[in-house]
């Protein structure tokens, strides 16, 4: 099975879900925004397929710093975009890809459920 999970290795969510993975023996490959960056066509593919809602993170300390002109541009898949590929602490995280769809953070029973 392909996985790969998208996140920022520093973040508490992503290190529960690398943890949980790891301790399940599930082999996965990780993508690291801060290094490799965050790609727009991938971006809007979730937001088509998981909506804007559950990939942007608008209860982090990222999104709240932005500027009112960026929330608002915030409210359209287009303006999520372009600010989720500027800063990626704006995503959701983790993000995971696998066979049976994605996965948008870290619930243990909905990944036991799709991954186990």
């Amino acid at each position: 099975m392909a996985i790969t999970v998208y996140g920022i290795p520093n973040c508490d969510t992503v290190k529960k879900a690398r943890t949980w993975l790891e301790a399940k023996g599930i082999a996965y490959t990780f993508h690291d925004y801060k290094k490799a960056g965050a790609d727009a066509g991938k971006l809007a593919e979730w937001c088509a397929g998981a909506g804007l809602d559950k990939v942007l993170n608008r209860a982090g300390m990222t999104f709240r710093k932005l500027t009112d002109a960026e929330k608002a541009a915030a409210g359209d898949a287009a303006g999520a975009v372009a600010l989720m590929v500027a800063q990626p602490s704006l995503i959701k995280r983790p993000i995971v890809e696998h066979p049976g769809g994605l996965l948008v953070g870290f619930r243990e029973a909905d990944w036991a459920a799709a991954l186990d």
